[in-house]
């Protein structure tokens, strides 16, 4: 089965790509398809993941699934949330990984309470006006640390401290890391629904 993946993020196709392996689903970028970007005018992770996926089944005629996700740090009430992508551009810096990661060692200083949460929602429809979108969600509580540690994954992976196992995401095997991540998480929910759904 083709699905679209409604994003452009290098980072995030390779992990689902890994992660839907065992589907024999073959994801494709948007981009790829000459599919631009879906407006996210929503204040949660599943609204913008549902007009993302609705956007790429539209215009490619294909099943889609499209990925919301986010940092919500408690100091912060839950921010900054579906706005993780532009954090740093509140303080002045470009848009861009390194940048969010840096504006926020930046806020937590010191804060206290550095407890957090990494949270996915994967949303996927059979076409564009699907009445029944299968939607998951993967959360994985974790700390702020306090600098960069470790220099695999992406995103905020280097600061996200995970107690069970002693390290941050960016530390963690690629492997180990997708088997425990909110992503992950969201992933495995999701393969059960397509199996029980779309493909039983």
């Amino acid at each position: 089965m083709r699905i679209v993946l409604a994003s452009n993020n290098a980072g995030k196709l390779a992990e689902l790509q890994a992660m839907f392996a065992p589907l024999n689903v073959q994801l494709l970028r948007q981009g790829d398809l000459g599919i631009g970007e879906a407006p996210e005018p929503f204040h949660t992770f599943v609204e913008n993941a549902l007009s993302k996926a609705r956007h790429a089944s539209e215009a490619s005629g294909l099943p889609a699934l499209a990925d919301d996700a986010g940092l919500c740090v408690d100091a912060f009430g839950g921010q900054p949330g579906v706005d993780t992508a532009f954090y740093a551009t509140r303080f002045g810096y470009p848009k861009g990984d390194d940048n969010n990661v840096t504006a926020l060692l930046e806020q937590m200083q010191g804060v206290s309470n550095r407890r957090a949460a990494m949270v996915s929602t994967l949303v996927a429809v059979r076409s564009a006006q699907d009445p029944e979108p299968l939607i998951a969600v993967g959360r994985v509580v974790c700390d702020i640390t306090q600098e960069r540690m470790g220099h695999n994954g992406f995103g905020f992976d280097p600061v996200l401290w995970l107690p069970a196992f002693g390290q941050t995401f960016a530390q963690l095997p690629t492997e180990v890391k997708n088997a425990n991540s909110h992503r992950g998480a969201a992933a495995q929910i999701m393969l059960t629904l397509m199996r029980e759904r779309w493909l039983a």
